[in-house]
């Protein structure tokens, strides 16, 4: 590894295996690493809720890029830092667009306490991706869920991220329209386990994994950027790194905008590639 290097990695078919956890080994590299003075962090879409447990037993000093660089999450501190909120007027609007396509998001609110979330669902019920979805979280510390249940009234100041999913079509129809009529952010991409599921993530302006890696970079001092994904949502942040590596359970578009291919996600390779850097 190399000191003057900050090393990012996404995280679900990244750094995670097969099995959605860090592997022992991965976490002792990393760790290890990190008390050498290695830069390593993660940048990802999930929230806190499950950063936190996953990386508990992976020592890093960085500050995690989390909800794809909608914030920082700064792990001793426990809480956001520097983070974005959609525009007050585009609240409404994006519900509605989602409505029209026969998507119903989860709107995430930033609680007032500045370390964890508020998410509201506002339909009757969950579609299966959803319910899924809702079950691995429904416990977790730092994420309340509000089912069947409107943002209330300060939402819209303090939403940051809408987070659909479910059938290709329908999500992919949302995402359009959301990039035809507002300056918003929008990433639309598939499911890691099930391709005919897709995911949106409607963020505020300007806010991608790509940005918020490159403030990361400038505020470290670091003179180099490493980055890792495998999934669309990485893109933007492989075109900014000076070395970007696909995982080689990639999608072919990451693999081809890759300047190395690595091993799977399954065996090991991101913390082996840090390692040998």
């Amino acid at each position: 590894m190399r000191k003057d290097t900050l090393y990012v990695s996404d995280m679900d078919g990244t750094l995670l295996g097969s099995d959605s956890r860090i592997s022992a080994r991965s976490a002792e590299i990393i760790s290890r690493l990190s008390h050498e003075g290695a830069m390593i962090t993660v940048a990802t879409a999930r929230t806190p809720a499950t950063v936190v447990p996953l990386m508990a037993d992976t020592y890093t000093d960085i500050p995690a890029v989390v909800m794809t660089g909608c914030s920082w999450w700064l792990r001793e501190a426990g809480e956001f830092f520097e983070p974005f909120f959609l525009p007050e007027n585009d609240v409404a609007d994006a519900l509605r667009i989602c409505a029209e396509c026969n998507v119903h998001p989860f709107v995430y609110v930033m609680s007032p306490d500045n370390r964890t979330l508020d998410v509201y669902h506002a339909a009757r019920g969950l579609n299966k991706a959803e319910e899924g979805f809702y079950l691995e979280r429904c416990k977790l510390s730092g994420k309340r869920f509000h089912l069947r249940t409107a943002a209330p009234e300060r939402a819209a100041r303090y939403s940051m991220l809408l987070y659909g999913m479910g059938d290709a079509e329908p999500i992919k129809a949302a995402a359009e329209v959301f990039r035809q009529n507002t300056e918003c952010s929008v990433c639309c991409y598939p499911d890691i386990f099930n391709e005919n599921i897709y995911n949106l993530e409607v963020f505020p302006p300007g806010v991608n994994k790509a940005e918020s890696v490159k403030r990361l970079k400038k505020e470290l001092g670091a003179e180099r950027l490493v980055v890792f994904g495998d999934n669309l949502n990485d893109l933007s942040m492989l075109a900014v790194a000076d070395v970007a590596v696909a995982m080689g359970n990639a999608l072919p578009q990451v693999k081809e905008a890759a300047d190395v291919v690595i091993e799977p996600n399954y065996t090991d390779a991101v913390a082996r590639f840090i390692e040998q850097d």
